[in-house]
């Protein structure tokens, strides 16, 4: 018999339970390890500071389901893991043991490497977890009351850009309905190195389609640029030339702002030597299997991923949610074998499939593999990309709800976009 623990229950561990749960054999348990009973879709979240989302249109009580599906759970958080022995420490002082563990942890979320930035003492709002969307709701209830400058964007070290472009437009398209658009001057400010690199070197025309988008609004742009500290109403920036020198040091007013910050691997797996890098992401191989302890696997954005190359500022690659997925499956499989005393043979396919909500309109993108080069590069932008992202929100909270482990992701949206007519197109 062998015990499977899951440590972390966000988007990749939830689903990791299901899909692992099918893998085992009938002598096998599996566990599922979370500080948070509740799952939160976070890719909803920048609806919930406007109104769009409340708190209970997205989540889900995994307790329910993963007793249905014969799941342990066990939501207390980890304190430490130790890899050595097999087992996690936890902050109730009771430990978990495993023969295997997959970490689906997430990120921790390095607010604190610039001054003043962030909800827990900052200036800032982020929209990176449930509790900081709502916090996020009333500062910006309380700014619509007496308008002014806005900024949002991305830090140094960010690996995530999708919802920063998404927040920046529907907060444009609340303005309009508010009809105090006019009142809001508003500027991304972001270490990419151009609009529409995402961490991925741009994925067909992201980098046209964004700057389109960002002129028609009426929104300014700063790119490879360091947020050096943010004080109350004021964010200082440096603008950093190509050879690493600054360019210009600006003061930026804001009334409101929302910036994603670096991540970093959560403080229970980092500096386990052979196991984590030196950010504290889990390093494994294409079988998404850690090369020094074997029985250790990793899914999700606690995944080491070195980044596309050098830019002025450092930029890290995303991990979006069918990646994600695709990681899971290979994970899943590839412990059944283990399981079975085979070799795994499984790899996630790592392609990135986006939706990226503007409020009344979107920008989707295809990047096959997500790493270049690919053998698919598309972008497209239109309304219909509102309309699906609102789906796949549908889709993937009955997902949860129903323990369901199907990986749909892809097919699912590959069918809406119909992209087997894009054979026909020239890619970029």
């Amino acid at each position: 018999m062998a015990h499977i623990v899951v440590l972390g229950a966000g988007l990749g561990g939830a689903i990791m339970a299901y899909e692992m749960k099918d893998q085992l054999r009938p002598e096998d348990r599996i566990t599922v390890v979370t500080k948070d009973p509740k799952y939160h879709f976070v890719p909803s979240n920048p609806w919930i500071p406007v109104g769009w989302r409340k708190r209970d249109d997205i989540s889900v009580d995994l307790e329910p389901t993963m007793k249905k599906k014969g799941i342990g759970f066990k939501p207390v958080a980890a304190k430490k893991l130790h890899a050595d022995e097999n087992r996690i420490e936890l902050v109730d002082g009771s430990s978990v043991d495993y023969d295997y563990l997959i970490v689906a942890t997430g990120p921790d979320l390095a607010f604190d490497e610039i001054e003043g930035l962030g909800p827990h003492g900052g200036f800032t709002q982020s929209i990176c977890h449930i509790d900081h969307a709502e916090k996020a709701h009333e500062a910006w209830e309380a700014f619509c009351k007496n308008p002014g400058p806005i900024i949002i964007g991305a830090v140094q070290g960010a690996s995530c850009y999708g919802p920063a472009y998404e927040f920046t437009f529907i907060l444009d398209t609340e303005l309009r309905r508010r009809k105090i658009r006019d009142k809001v001057p508003m500027t991304f400010v972001t270490a990419e190195p151009y609009i529409g690199h995402l961490g991925l070197d741009g994925v067909g025309d992201t980098k046209g389609l964004l700057e389109s988008e960002m002129r028609d609004h009426h929104i300014k742009w700063l790119t490879s640029t360091r947020v050096k500290k943010v004080e109350d109403g004021k964010m200082t920036v440096e603008e950093i030339a190509d050879d690493g020198s600054v360019k210009a040091t600006k003061e930026l007013p804001f009334g409101f702002s929302m910036m994603l910050p670096a991540f970093r691997g959560v403080e229970p797996v980092r500096g386990i030597d052979g196991l984590s890098n030196p950010r504290g992401f889990t390093i494994v191989d294409k079988h998404q299997q850690n090369p020094k302890y074997k029985n250790i696997f990793a899914v999700g954005v606690c995944v080491a991923i070195p980044p596309m190359g050098p830019t002025p500022v450092p930029c890290g690659v995303p991990k979006t949610g069918f990646m994600i997925e695709s990681m899971v499956t290979a994970t899943a499989h590839n412990i059944g074998q283990l399981l079975r005393g085979q070799q795994p043979t499984h790899q996630g396919t790592w392609n990135a499939v986006c939706l990226a909500d503007f409020g009344d309109s979107g920008v989707a993108f295809v990047a096959q593999p997500q790493i270049p080069p690919r053998n698919l590069n598309w972008a497209s932008s239109g309304k219909w990309v509102h309309a699906a992202k609102i789906a796949f929100e549908k889709y993937f909270i009955r997902k949860l709800r129903k323990g369901t482990s199907e990986p749909l992701y892809e097919k699912a949206f590959m069918e809406l976009v119909g992209i087997s007519k894009l054979k026909q197109i020239k890619h970029d």
